[in-house]
């Protein structure tokens, strides 16, 4: 019975994970990246511009490096609850509080705003962080199939508890695609549920001035509705910020866990996301060039000539038309993919490489994020690498 190695358990894990084409490894990159980024979230290429920088340092110098301490503690600056209200003014939202990354802001709205004698209605698209959050809820939770607002209704109509919440992620981040957030908004009203959207991949890329989808299709302010959303991308820093309700707000300071015992996000990602944003504000045309810029890349994706089974998606494939920052190229097997974004890698090319658990069996993928400061020069390497792979690579 005795095993003098009580790992051994992993390199067998790891070895069906080689096997599968599902091992993964780091890759840091270098401060001057050699290649084409189509794999990050800086979907409005602030992430290296001057004022964002400037906006970090001038933080950093003004309140040092850490928050020191939770956000009720010592972890609050004048800075976080300046960006707090500005991020509200911004999406139309009564108040906002930062938390120290968009996982801790799911995390810590979702579990305070359930809890035991609840139901959690999820989508089946829902992030990760959703999904944890459900899991660390002790609430009933009910996985509806994506964008199922029927589901929802029947989940919603049939429920037993006094207090529901329902989630949805706005754009679904393997996809790209829209959540029908007015038609789930509009169920949520009719049987007494708070609805809950994740607009890390909305905001700055859809709406008015990249406001997001929820202020896209007139919901914003709504006190029924909760927006969820991520510093790290658009706004080209770390944290993560919940907005809604200024009573949301305050029962999140008492209960919300991830909040109360997080040490709160560091002064520099606060100046930097407040630069960001203003950057947004006066520059409201980026948001239109990420959607040029991701339509071209569809464009270039949907014009290689399909090859492949009938058991495997088309090499090529791009799934629908772009409607966020998004374009999936779906390859069907991981190992396929996988290799397909070495390839574009070894010609100068970053993509995005998505396989299970990130998605569903079979539906591995090239995932491009475009930019909204792609340039011409820049666009005609991407169709060159993307041609010559995708319409190379083995079915």
């Amino acid at each position: 019975m005795g095993n003098d190695d009580a790992l051994s358990w992993l390199d067998d894990v790891a070895q069906r994970r080689r096997d599968a084409g599902l091992r993964r490894e780091l890759r840091p990159r270098t401060p001057a990246p050699a290649t084409i980024d189509l794999a990050s979230n800086d979907y409005l290429g602030l992430v290296r511009h001057p004022e964002v920088i400037d906006g970090a340092m001038a933080a950093l110098r003004r309140w040092g490096a850490g928050a020191t301490g939770s956000r009720l503690v010592t972890g609050t600056t004048t800075e976080h609850e300046l960006l707090e209200r500005e991020l509200a003014e911004f999406v139309g939202a009564e108040s906002g509080l930062v938390f120290s990354s968009g996982y801790a802001a799911n995390l810590g709205v979702v579990t305070a705003l359930s809890g035991k004698g609840s139901l959690i209605v999820s989508d089946a698209g829902s992030h990760a962080s959703l999904v944890d959050a459900c899991r660390l809820s002790r609430a009933r939770v009910q996985v509806s199939p994506r964008g199922d607002v029927d589901a929802v209704r029947d989940a919603l109509a049939t429920r037993t508890e006094e207090r529901a919440l329902v989630l949805t992620d706005s754009v679904f981040s393997a996809d790209g695609d829209l959540a029908p957030v007015r038609a789930l908004h509009r169920v949520c009203r009719e049987y007494g549920a708070v609805l809950l959207v994740d607009e890390a991949h909305a905001i700055g890329v859809r709406g008015d001035g990249g406001r997001g989808l929820v202020h896209e299709v007139g919901l914003a302010g709504e006190p029924d509705l909760v927006i969820t959303a991520t510093l790290s991308k658009s706004l080209a820093s770390q944290g993560g910020v919940v907005l809604g309700d200024a009573r949301i707000r305050a029962h999140l300071i008492d209960a919300a866990r991830a909040f109360i015992f997080d040490t709160g996000l560091a002064p520099a990602a606060v100046g930097a996301a407040r630069a960001a944003l203003g950057v947004l504000r006066r520059e409201p045309e980026r948001a239109t060039a990420v959607l040029d810029r991701a339509r071209d890349l569809a464009r270039i994706a949907a014009a290689v000539p399909p090859v492949g089974t009938a058991a495997v998606p088309p090499v090529g494939t791009a799934v629908g038309e772009p409607e966020s920052a998004v374009v999936s190229v779906v390859l069907g097997d991981a190992q396929r993919a996988f290799d397909a974004a070495q390839a574009c890698r070894e010609r100068g090319l970053h993509v995005g490489c998505f396989r299970p658990p990130s998605v569903p069996e079979g539906t591995s993928r090239l995932r491009l994020t475009a930019r909204a400061t792609i340039t011409p020069d820049e666009l005609a390497t991407i169709e060159t690498v993307l041609t010559e792979i995708l319409a190379g690579a083995p079915a």
